[in-house]
């Protein structure tokens, strides 16, 4: 399905799960992730919960016109989408890039979220992280999202991943290479990170119920950034998941699925 956007971009979305359900749950893609990312997460609710999956705009199948975006203006962009829908209130649960997007979606439209689940998540970059940054900009413009993605993984999976892959690295990197094409959206997805500031202070202007949720083995978001979010937000509580990575979504489907469920239910 496709929506347009207030600036009148074309956006992908998809509607799963139990259509009648009382709670929608809205999840909210990784950097070079799409839709397809959850393919191991929606079986987990679908019976309980209406679920949306959407691309971000440069991401997936929807536009990838237009100049780059700001967290605020992405977070405009799932507002969009509810809106599409006729959906006025939802639980927004966001991997990595997305769980920024959640954060600024916290700030902004509160009244449109119930509860926020942030995985994978920090408020402010430090030196460490923009190194990270750097080499993914310079692999991607220099040997494009190949490189980048060959030096991304060690990232973004544990040792534990890469010694017993669920899908194979190979065919992993040939499924994300496949859309993931267009280098140019890319680039307008990352200066999203790369122009964002330090955020910790707008973190402590939410209210809503939160939970974070990350990896003991994330070598790209270190558990004390995790717990940096969680300490900013009033009304928030922190799970970490041992020996699991950043990509929640493939390394940890039934502990992260585990305390979404215990969350959503309190």
């Amino acid at each position: 399905m496709f929506c347009k956007t207030t600036d009148d971009l074309t956006i992908y979305f998809e509607v799963h799960g139990n259509e009648n359900a009382k709670e929608t749950l809205v999840f909210l893609n990784g950097l070079s992730q799409s839709t397809l990312s959850w393919g191991l997460t929606t079986p987990q609710f679908r019976d309980e919960y209406k679920i949306i999956l959407m691309d971000f705009i440069f991401q997936g199948q929807s536009d990838k016109s237009g100049e780059w975006r700001n967290f605020d203006t992405h977070a405009r962009d799932v507002v969009s989408v509810l809106d599409s829908l006729n959906i006025s209130k939802a639980i927004v649960i966001g991997l990595s890039y997305g769980s920024l997007v959640a954060q600024h979606l916290a700030v902004n439209y509160p009244h449109r979220l119930s509860k926020i689940v942030l995985m994978a998540t920090f408020a402010a970059k430090n030196p460490y992280y923009e190194a990270i940054e750097l080499a993914w900009w310079r692999a991607l413009e220099f040997g494009g999202y190949g490189l980048m993605l060959d030096i991304m993984l060690p990232s973004v999976l544990s040792e534990g991943y890469f010694n017993n892959p669920l899908i194979p690295i190979d065919l992993m990197k040939q499924a994300r290479r496949e859309t993931n094409e267009d280098k140019q959206a890319l680039f307008k997805l990352m200066r999203a990170t790369k122009e964002r500031s330090n955020y910790k202070s707008e973190l402590n202007k939410i209210t809503l119920p939160a939970l974070v949720i990350q990896g003991e083995k994330d070598a790209l978001f270190p558990i004390h950034m995790a717990q940096e979010v969680s300490e900013s937000i009033h009304n928030s509580q922190l799970v970490v998941i041992p020996n699991v990575g950043h990509t929640l979504n493939l390394e940890a489907v039934p502990q992260m699925s585990h305390a979404i469920h215990e969350f959503i239910k309190q």
